[in-house]
């Protein structure tokens, strides 16, 4: 049995875990600082970081505790090492180094997308090869991975990810922050009422959101010089129709030509209600191919799913050194 302890601080969570066999969770703690970043309409990169130096020891001690083991127990200590915040990501970094250097382990960098895959090692093992959708506030992407461990991006956003876009698209609507789950809840209560353009990219599984932002910003202005009431739970159900609508079609198109074993979700948008049930009812047509969407818990940043990534990294032999940085354009492995 092989026990990583994993730390996340890639954004405004702070989060540590303890993982067995990258499956078997002893613990899962994160501190979340929304509450703050609220305050402000979205996240202040210094706050954050300061936020996690007062959290981090404490977040530590918690998930060791909880796991009801000692530190002589630990295998590896998994940590983000990118992409994310550069402040955010240092103080995860130098707190791994930190209990590295202190017990003897081993350090395992894991990459923040990786993790989001993994975190779906909790509902299933995962098949392959296998398609990813990674879909959150930084990032949209389709991964393809022939074996474990192997990944290769077929296709990205070209401007905003579909998180941000939401959360921009909320702003506009006066709905607060962050704008996901609240444009996913009033969208339920919304009708066709408006039309909007489907994104268009000149790669096939791109993806591009900016331009639908701006429609919906042109659309409200529009209306509200025609002296008509702008409806945002319609403007919710229109953006998120023609958005996740667009988006579903490319994965579903990526997985008809590559035949993955599986179709996986990540990411903190994959706790959205209806890219769980469009995306659901789309695979339906597609046999041969298993769709597994991740547990609420792990969609949003959390150390559980590190642990999961380091725990193959482990495996594979992707071992850190002392004077590994903090990288917050880091590249996926093996992407090209």
């Amino acid at each position: 049995m092989t026990k990583i302890l994993a730390i996340e601080t890639s954004c405004d969570e702070t989060a540590c875990a303890v993982v067995e066999d990258g499956y078997q969770i002893l613990s899962n703690v994160v501190s979340s600082q929304i509450n703050v970043h609220t305050l402000y309409g979205g996240v202040v990169p210094e706050v954050a970081s300061r936020i996690h130096v007062e959290n981090i020891s404490a977040v530590i001690q918690e998930a060791v505790v909880s796991a009801g083991v000692s530190m002589d127990d630990i295998d590896a200590i998994a940590y983000t090492q990118g992409p994310g915040l550069i402040g955010s990501l240092h103080v995860g970094v130098q707190a791994a180094k930190t209990l590295a250097w202190q017990f003897h382990k081993p350090l395992v960098p894991v990459h923040h997308l990786t993790g989001h895959i993994y975190a779906n090692r909790f509902v299933s093992e995962l098949e392959f090869p296998l398609m990813a959708l990674v879909v959150s506030g930084g990032h949209t992407e389709l991964v393809w991975m022939k074996n474990d461990w192997d990944f290769k991006v077929i296709g990205t956003t070209r401007d905003d990810a579909i998180g941000e876009a939401y959360d921009k698209v909320a702003r506009v609507l006066g709905l607060g922050y962050p704008g996901g789950p609240v444009m996913d809840r009033i969208a339920k209560e919304g009708k066709p009422h408006y039309k909007l353009p489907v994104p268009k990219t000149s790669s096939q599984y791109d993806f591009s959101f900016s331009g639908l932002k701006t429609a919906v910003l042109q659309m409200t202005e529009r209306e509200k010089k025609a002296g008509n009431e702008v409806i945002p739970a319609d403007v919710a159900y229109a953006f998120q129709e023609t958005a996740l609508g667009s988006m579903t079609d490319k994965t579903v198109a990526a997985v008809r030509e590559y035949q993955p074993k599986m179709l996986v979700l990540a990411g903190g948008v994959a706790a959205n209600s209806r890219l769980r049930a469009l995306i659901t009812e789309k695979m339906e047509k597609v046999p041969g191919t298993r769709l597994i969407i991740p547990p609420m818990y792990c969609c949003t940043d959390n150390a559980a799913m590190i642990g999961a990534a380091g725990y193959v990294a482990y495996r594979h032999g992707c071992f850190g050194t002392m004077d590994a940085a903090a990288d917050p354009a880091l590249e996926m492995p093996g992407e090209i």
